[in-house]
């Protein structure tokens, strides 16, 4: 795949070919954060870029799906490519995939009636026949979709999803049910692979893959940024100024916060490994927890009085330098 336009994969989340982890990371969480549809509900191509950003994230942040990229093109993004079996191709004559553009070196003309097993190599239905008949053919994938809640996403979990499948060939398809378990810390918009639960192949070759797409509802109270995740919590003006403990949400239950004397409305709070789960290579995240001063409404005339006499408490200057 390309991005739109024709874009690299580098171009969608506006990052070098050399740049590091560190940079595409952070190139993907300011673009999906830009393009999220929750945020962009009146852009009818929001939720396309937002889609095309994590695909570009997810191969550009694995180190041997990125290589393979750099080294074929877009045409490792079909999910049945091999990679392996296309450098066999290429050392085998056939050329190379400059700029992902794939090319045939060999002289013979002749050399064009191995194009069909050629290709179903490259793409992983390889498996001979005798010449002539009927060769084996990878089955198709087939697609579905799981809505989850913020938390199911974050922590993991399991869905089952039914579809009609056929089990052979020529069988009309039937409604099946599948368990497909959840990793943690998988994203909106991202996708679980179940090799082999997709429709027969032929002629003995494998069955494709079902690719489940990942749809996360946005929560009440949490919003995700990478690993990280963020929530605002409401103080009172007199518990920012002389600070106040309380319990505070979190993924897995909730823990006491505190909030320290003289605290700013805007001062974000940290708690460590509290974010999206540490998973295989992939650290825990944090949760940030904001502060929001919640100011009196509806005050009586006394209110209004004791406010004034705390005004005189108040810090000099706040305002200097705010001025032009």
């Amino acid at each position: 795949m390309s991005g739109s336009n024709g874009r690299s994969l580098y171009d969608v989340l506006g990052v070098p070919r050399d740049a590091d982890a560190d940079a595409i990371k952070k190139a993907y969480r300011q673009r999906a954060q830009e393009s999220h549809p929750d945020r962009n509900p009146d852009d009818p191509q929001a939720e396309e870029r937002f889609k095309e950003i994590g695909q570009a994230h997810a191969v550009l942040s694995d180190p041997e799906r990125r290589a393979a990229y750099d080294e074929f093109g877009d045409i490792v993004l079909d999910p049945n490519f091999d990679a392996e079996r296309a450098r066999a191709a290429s050392a085998q004559g056939f050329g190379g995939f400059p700029g992902g553009g794939f090319t045939f070196t060999t002289g013979d003309p002749e050399g064009f009636s191995d194009l069909g097993s050629l290709f179903e190599n490259l793409f992983g239905a390889g498996g001979g026949s005798p010449r002539g008949g009927p060769r084996p053919r990878h089955g198709a994938n087939l697609e579905t979709e799981i809505q989850l809640d913020f938390v199911e996403a974050a922590l993991g979990c399991e869905q089952r999803v039914s579809l009609q499948r056929a089990d052979a060939p020529g069988e009309t398809p039937r409604s099946q049910t599948l368990t497909i378990r959840i990793p943690p810390g998988v994203d909106d918009g991202g996708r679980i692979r179940l090799a082999g639960k997709g429709g027969p192949g032929a002629n003995g070759g494998p069955p494709g893959d079902l690719i489940a797409r990942v749809r996360v509802r946005p929560h009440p109270l949490f919003r995700r940024e990478g690993r990280d995740v963020h929530l605002e919590a409401p103080v009172t003006v007199t518990e920012a100024a002389l600070g106040t403990e309380f319990e505070a949400p979190t993924l897995d239950g909730k823990v006491m916060l505190r909030v320290p004397p003289a605290t700013d409305s805007g001062s974000r709070l940290r708690l460590r490994g509290k974010g999206i789960p540490a998973t295989g290579s992939q650290p825990a995240g944090d949760l940030y927890v904001g502060i929001r001063i919640r100011v009196p409404k509806d005050l009586d005339d006394e209110g209004r009085q004791k406010l004034k006499e705390l005004e005189s408490l108040g810090p000099a200057g706040i305002r200097d330098g705010f001025g032009l």
